[in-house]
């Protein structure tokens, strides 16, 4: 019997309505275009050098809602926010791009990436060639791809693609079973999602469940939960290179003095590495 969708976990519910937009987005704009637009794109920006910089580089996440907390921000303004978020020491920028569950565009991250200097990634659920394509033409520096969501295949094709189009892949995941596969892959930053993403729940400890299976060579990203300067020390001396924030950013009336707590500089002291 065919699973009804209230019976499906979040992640495959995802994955089956960005399936369908890829679809009809493909028929409007085939791969042939995306890919002048790519030779007119402008160099891509060193992610991997931005997570490398300093002792908590902050990848800050924009985006306007989330399955798990609905709507973050009504006033959500990607050029504004990058630019604040850039000034107040965000190593890295993510943008949501989903636009169904999370109400994010690719217009979202092209304003952002306009607006900073700093690496942007494109956050969304890649599942074909073409939408890596897409996210160069787009600006992006960088994009996700997550473990759960493809096969072997399928990862190394998308990582490879990644790396001819001169952007890295975060590879994330959640277990350890997803990091070998990861690793197998060939992937050089490794994000570990503290969100179990079939249903939202969130656990920091996956992070340090994980952390010592990330080989030294690879850049480690911990993803989602993280609220305080102190979760981020912690999560530092553990071995992390490099933390991803969202929510703690976006829901606050005041994301810059959010950004300043975690990076531990208290009063309007800016981040300096």
């Amino acid at each position: 019997m065919k699973a009804t969708a209230d019976e499906k976990n979040i992640l495959s519910r995802i994955a089956e309505k960005r399936r369908e937009s890829i679809a009809r987005r493909k028929c409007d704009l085939p791969e042939a275009a995306l890919r002048l637009a790519v030779e007119k794109a402008g160099a891509p920006r060193d992610f991997p050098a931005a997570l490398s910089r300093g002792e908590f580089n902050v990848i800050a996440e924009l985006k306007k809602s989330s399955p798990s907390r609905g709507l973050l921000r009504e006033d959500y303004a990607p050029a504004e926010l990058a630019a604040l978020l850039e000034g107040e020491g965000a190593a890295a920028l993510s943008v949501l791009t989903e636009e169904d569950f999370f109400l994010g565009s690719l217009a979202d991250l092209k304003e952002a990436r306009k607006a900073v200097r700093i690496p942007v990634l494109r956050k969304d659920f890649i599942l074909d060639p073409w939408q890596v394509w897409e996210a160069r033409a787009a600006g992006a520096d960088a994009f996700l791809l997550i473990a759960a969501l493809l096969n072997d295949a399928a990862l190394g094709e998308l990582l490879l693609l990644g790396r001819t189009l001169g952007i890295e892949p975060l590879v994330e995941v959640h277990t350890r079973e997803e990091l070998s596969r990861a690793l197998d892959a060939g992937a050089r930053i490794v994000g570990v999602n503290n969100r179990d993403l079939r249903d939202f729940r969130v656990r920091i400890e996956t992070s340090l469940e994980l952390i010592e299976a990330i080989p030294e060579q690879c850049l480690a990203v911990s993803e989602s939960g993280l609220r305080t300067h102190a979760d981020l020390a912690r999560l530092r001396r553990a071995g992390f290179d490099a933390f991803l924030v969202g929510e703690q950013l976006m829901s606050q009336t005041d994301p810059s003095a959010a950004l300043r707590a975690l990076l531990g500089y208290g009063g309007t002291a800016r981040a300096e590495f």
